[in-house]
Parts: C-alpha cells; structure tokens; sequence
C-alpha cells in the first residue's frame, strides 16, 4: 500500500474510533433506561432467572459470527442494529474476521437500546432470519442499509420483512418467528446478560472474557492480535 493510500485508511479508522467512543459515552447517559426496561427474569423458568442474574457472556445459543477452526481467542460483540457506532464497528470487525478467520471466533449478542425506536423490531428480524440459517446476510443487511431507517420514528419491520424476503427466507416462518414470545425472549435474555455484565453502550467488547476499554483502533487491533497470537 502506498504512503497516501496508508494515511487515508489511517485517517478513516481514526474517525471510526472517535464516533465509537462518542457514542460510548452517550450510552452512559441511557444505561440507566436500560436497566429499568430489563426484562423481568421473575416470570422466566427458575433456571433461566438464575443465570441471567449473574450474566453469560456466551451461551450455548448465542449468535457465532465464525468459529475458529484453531481457535485461541473469542471476541464477544454486544450490539444494537440501529447504532450508528455499530455500523461504523462493523466493517473494521468485518476486516478482523477476516485476518483471524482461523485463531478467533466471533460471537454476537442482541443488545436493543430504548432509545432506537426500530432496535428491538430490528433484532427480532435478524433473530428470525437466524433461525433459518440466515444470521449474517440479515445481519449485514441491516448495517449497509441503516442510513435508510434509523433514526425512524416510524416501525420499520415491514422494512425488515422485505430483507427476508430479498434473502428468499420461508416467510411463514419468518413471520411466525417474528410474532413469537420466545423470539423476543431471546433477545431479551442476550440484553439481560449484557446488564448483568455492566454493559453500558454499544458496542461493546468482550475479548476472553475481558471487556475491552481502549483508546484507539490500533489498540484493539493489537489486543486481537495478540489474542490470536497466544
């Protein structure tokens, strides 16, 4: 890569980094929101209430993005699809998947923000799309076209129907899936996990089991590669 080139990329992440860590401290002010509109672990099964209490990061149905065929490290991603500072997260994530595709897996937990009117609407689609065999395409889908409905005061799930459909998903199951009380649940119990863990915002990393709290695109990076490298 020539110089010009390298610090145009530079310069590009640089700008990832500081939306990331502005949008970190935004949440701050909303975590407490969240906290109030957990989900109320009382009226679950007395396993379930259990261990959301003390919080998983991983369980055995969360979302892996990749396994590792060799793997030395997970990277666990709390996130929330309608998060500016997710999408821009993502094709940086998107890049370390690709350079550690063989060392690290990648997980994925639902983490819907109060404050996005389509976050919740927006996790059940990918959710649903999940239980197809369709997690990353929904999911990609909802990072490349979020400049189209965030922000959106509006319910945007005829929106994310129409994803599933470009996707050829069954939509009687989709539609079934999305409209289903578990559904929800699921999602509901990744958010609850991620209270449990004092997750505050979005994203928010977990790398083995360590929440990362860096200052820069190259320390993350470096931490992964680390990681991998142990």
């Amino acid at each position: 890569m020539n110089p010009a080139n390298r610090s145009v990329l530079v310069k590009s992440k640089s700008l990832v980094w500081i939306l990331m860590a502005a949008a970190v401290i935004a949440a701050i002010v909303v975590v407490v929101i969240v906290r109030g509109n957990a989900p109320d672990t009382t009226t679950e099964s007395a396993t379930s209430a259990e261990t959301a209490e003390t919080g998983q990061l991983v369980r055995e149905n969360s979302r892996v993005l990749s396994q590792a065929p060799n793997e030395k490290a997970v990277l666990v991603e709390f996130l929330d699809f309608e998060c500016e500072s997710c999408r821009a997260a993502y094709p940086l994530v998107e890049e370390l998947r690709t350079e550690y595709a063989d060392s690290v897996t990648f997980v994925h937990r639902y983490f819907p923000l109060p404050g996005h009117r389509n976050a919740m609407n927006a996790a059940l689609a990918v959710e649903a799309a999940a239980q197809q065999g369709a997690y990353e395409p929904m999911y990609q889908q909802m990072f490349e076209t979020q400049p189209e409905w965030g922000e959106s005061a509006d319910d945007k799930s005829p929106v994310f129907r129409s994803f599933a459909e470009d996707l050829g998903l069954d939509m009687a199951a989709y539609d079934q899936a999305v409209a289903d009380p578990a559904t929800q649940d699921r999602v509901e119990l990744d958010l609850a996990d991620g209270i449990a863990l004092n997750v505050s915002g979005t994203p928010t990393f977990f790398l083995d089991g360590q929440l990362l709290t860096l200052d820069s695109l190259e320390e993350f990076e470096a931490a992964v590669a680390d990681a991998a490298a142990d």
